[in-house]
């Protein structure tokens, strides 16, 4: 296995610690020891526009700052822990770890069924040892990945994660450098892949001191998050460097399998090589030397087939992207939402383009952004896009952080769940989800600045303004905000959450079990819309094996017509069975070649699942 060293930062070597920084416009750079007693800095030569140099009596533990122009002292750009937080003196860390997952390869990309988390209120420790201690939980459910919201140093104890300023350091708060890799490590001994959502568009605005060293924003554009990476202007060679090494350091040090690249439409890069496509590149080729599958999947809202569209045909390359559309075609359609960004969908035709392409908006014009929207998804495998009914923005982005469940039946939820799950793409579910946790998950922060805390608050009620709100949009500084969005998955054991937990459990065996379902393709898969009857309905072929999804959206039962050619499938799901909490299946429980269908009744929000072979 050929390893990976990052070259910025601090890492013990045999008699000391090796440091070197990024510091183009610095004349001069120190480091200076904290502890006990004030130590005289230690200077670093530069080297082009780097300082470097290996400082002796130094070693892992150790804490530090970096002495700029002989004036400012600043954390480090690339420190691996903050134990004191934002604001305090950076530590060294040693890379090594007991790893015990030598033989992991990592989940291929058709089989990810991935629980996303925020570790913070995954559990009442909210630490990555908690996680632990649910990972046999999470293997009980049938996931096959977590989806860790970002978990890099931010300010004070709460946050959503994106107000990250040290991209290389595991929030002390929640267990450290040691406590994520031991995480890593007993998802992978379950069988589990980790993805991590990292955040390179922008830095949070409490503790940001990056600007004391290099360039590593521009004003040429503005992200709504404030400063925007400097990927494209002067000296921006020294930025891509920074990124890169952030992203190979987590698959490196840290055995990632995967990075979830947040808002990418917030990375601004005109250059004849964009960063995603060089971070996917050296990702990928990390990833060939050690033996193992690694993702990088984006966030994006413009709708681009570019971004996973190959190197070699113009695109950036990258493995998956989440496809907003779908969760808004099938939320919509399910709640009759229509403010904000919902006021382009909500109609059947949309749902079925959505199951049928993935992409609603592949051109057309969008009334939310007031321009034509988006490319065409239509040819693109369906592995490459990543479905959704909840997840960390549509819930927690809602002026409450409600979730489905506080305002969907049993029956929807049921549905929204198997439209997800038996869909053709990647399906991810939103921690709480799978038993219909009801604790809301709003926003929520921690900022020891006064005056950004009351901007966030203000920022926050102002962005809700125009939405019709039940209550009191909750306070993000708060802590009582924060404590509300813990989850309780002991739920899954009483009432109606016992049915919601079985179904979902029931989806995803079924997902990893039929062939049909585990790495469909495009020329296998015929949707078809009933709009009068209000159902989509999904064929997938796998050699002689078939599998018939019916989604029932009607509020009434319907008696439908198979739109397919078939063979004789016999029944294996229907959400409306008692099994689940339903008043009872009207669905024959075998259909044959030929049949008229009339007799093919199907209740309403169920789905149905039939499959030959």
């Amino acid at each position: 296995m050929t390893e990976w060293h990052m070259d910025i930062g601090a890492t013990p070597v045999a008699g000391g610690v090796r440091f070197r920084v990024w510091a183009p416009l610095a004349s001069s750079v120190d480091v200076v020891r904290c502890g006990d007693g004030e130590k005289e800095p230690s200077p670093l030569a530069r080297a082009g526009d780097y300082f470097q140099g290996t400082i002796t009596g130094m070693a892992a533990g150790d804490r530090y700052r970096y002495l700029v122009d002989g004036t400012l002292r600043r954390p480090d750009p690339a420190s691996r822990c903050q134990p004191e937080g934002v604001h305090g003196p950076s530590q060294v860390v040693d890379p090594d770890f007991a790893w015990s997952d030598g033989g992991w390869q990592g989940v291929k990309l058709e089989e990810l069924i991935t629980c996303e988390l925020h570790v913070g209120t995954f559990t009442p420790e909210g630490t990555f040892q908690g996680v632990m201690e649910r990972l046999d939980y999470l293997c009980e459910l049938g996931v096959t990945a977590l989806e860790l919201m970002p978990v890099v140093e931010f300010p004070g104890r709460r946050n959503w994660g994106y107000d990250g300023v040290f991209p290389f350091a595991p929030h002390h708060a929640y267990g450290g450098a040691a406590g994520l890799k031991a995480l890593v490590d007993a998802c992978h001994c379950r069988g589990l892949s980790v993805i991590l959502d990292v955040v390179y568009n922008h830095l949070g605005p409490e503790g940001n001191y990056l600007h004391s060293f290099a360039p590593y924003f521009t004003n040429r554009y503005r992200t709504p998050w404030g400063d925007a990476v400097n990927f494209d202007g002067p000296l921006s060679d020294g930025v891509r460097h920074y990124i890169i090494a952030n992203a190979l350091h987590w698959v490196s040090e840290y055995h990632m399998d995967g990075l979830r690249i947040d808002a990418i439409h917030g990375i601004y890069d005109f250059s004849a090589r964009h960063i995603l496509r060089d971070i996917t590149q050296a990702v990928n080729s990390l990833a060939r030397r050690l033996g193992r599958n690694v993702h990088v999947i984006a966030e994006s809202e413009l709708n681009d087939v570019r971004t996973i569209m190959p190197a070699e045909s113009g695109g950036h390359g990258l493995h998956a992207q989440w496809c907003d559309d779908f969760h808004h075609g099938l939320m919509t359609y399910l709640t009759g939402e229509r403010c904000g960004y919902f006021v382009d969908f909500g109609t059947f035709r949309q749902l079925e383009k959505a199951f049928r392409e993935g992409f609603v908006y592949s051109g057309e014009y969008s009334r939310h952004h007031r321009r034509r929207h988006g490319s065409s998804s239509a040819d693109l495998p369906p592995r490459r896009l990543v479905v959704f009914s909840q997840n960390h923005d549509q819930v927690g982005n809602r002026a409450l952080g409600d979730r489905p469940s506080s305002r969907l039946s049993l029956e929807q939820l049921k549905l929204a769940a198997a439209a997800v799950i038996l869909s053709p793409y990647l399906p991810l579910i939103f921690m709480g989800e799978e038993y219909g946790e009801t604790a809301p998950f709003p926003y929520f922060t921690s900022h020891g600045d006064p005056e950004l805390a009351a901007a966030v608050r203000q920022g926050r009620r102002t962005e809700f303004a125009s939405f019709e709100v039940h209550g009191e949009v909750p306070d993000p500084q708060a802590e009582g905000t924060f404590i509300t969005a813990g989850i309780d998955p002991e739920r899954r054991r009483h009432g109606w959450h016992r049915f919601i937990y079985a179904f979902y459990r029931e989806l995803i065996r079924l997902r990893r079990e039929l062939p049909q379902l585990r790495a469909p393709e495009r020329d296998r898969i015929e949707v078809a819309g009933l709009e009068a009857d209000e159902v989509i309905a999904l064929c997938y072929r796998h050699g002689e094996k078939e599998l018939i999804a019916l989604f029932a959206f009607g509020c009434t039962p319907r008696a439908i017509r198979l739109p397919f050619h078939h063979g004789e499938c016999i029944r294996l799901l229907d959400s409306a069975d008692k099994d689940w909490g339903g008043q009872g299946s009207a669905s024959p429980e075998l259909v044959r070649p030929g049949d008229d269908g009339q007799n093919l009744t199907l209740m309403p929000f169920s789905v149905t699942l039939y499959g030959r072979g």
